[in-house]
């Protein structure tokens, strides 16, 4: 008896560890793949930057009352409409550095004479922006190592992208001063009141 319950305790326990051995000998199924990292680039930046500032510059140019588009701060300075339209020519004018055209028929130099008109200054501005963000996703990486001249200096492809963006920002600072200085709140600034 002793013997007969010594090797039923000895089976069973060996039988206990067939279902684990079981399962350690089935084919596993494969890892997941990891997660697919993000494509993050110098110009992917760059370009969230430009979309940053044209997002701010467009919401702030449609909160501007159209009569304020004349307003300027002192003499001899750009009006409210005529900054907009200052970053819309730029924006026709930069990707001119790494080969993109002006499309024909067009004079960015002339736009800041159409500065008082609200309507037409949100639209260029928004088709400027169109316009140099297809010019830089168009261009290669490759292509921003690339030597040019930029105003005058030797500079790189790189850095006439760049100046996109910091252009577009330093004139959507421009416009927030001239903006609080005639009681008009940036639209993304009233989103936390």
């Amino acid at each position: 008896m002793k013997r007969t319950f010594a090797t039923t305790a000895v089976l069973l326990s060996l039988l206990a560890g067939v279902p684990a051995m079981a399962q350690e000998t089935k084919p596993q199924a494969p890892a997941a793949a990891p997660a697919a990292k993000p494509a993050f680039s110098a110009k992917s930046d760059i370009l969230w930057q430009i979309r940053d500032a044209e997002k701010k510059l467009v919401q702030l140019a449609e909160a501007t009352p159209a009569e304020k588009f004349g307003w300027r701060p002192s003499e001899g300075v750009r009006t409210t409409g005529e900054v907009f339209m200052h970053v819309a020519g730029a924006n026709y004018f930069f990707p001119t550095f790494w080969g993109g055209k002006i499309p024909d028929g067009m004079d960015p130099r002339g736009f800041e004479k159409m500065g008082g008109d609200k309507a037409k200054v949100v639209e260029t501005l928004k088709a400027s922006f169109a316009h140099v963000t297809k010019s830089i996703e168009e261009l290669p990486d490759a292509e921003l190592d690339k030597q040019i001249k930029l105003f005058g200096n030797d500079s790189t492809v790189r850095m006439a992208v760049l100046i996109v963006a910091t252009h577009g920002h330093e004139h959507r600072g421009q416009s927030i001063a001239y903006a609080r200085s005639n009681g008009i709140v940036p639209p993304w600034s009233r989103q936390g009141e």
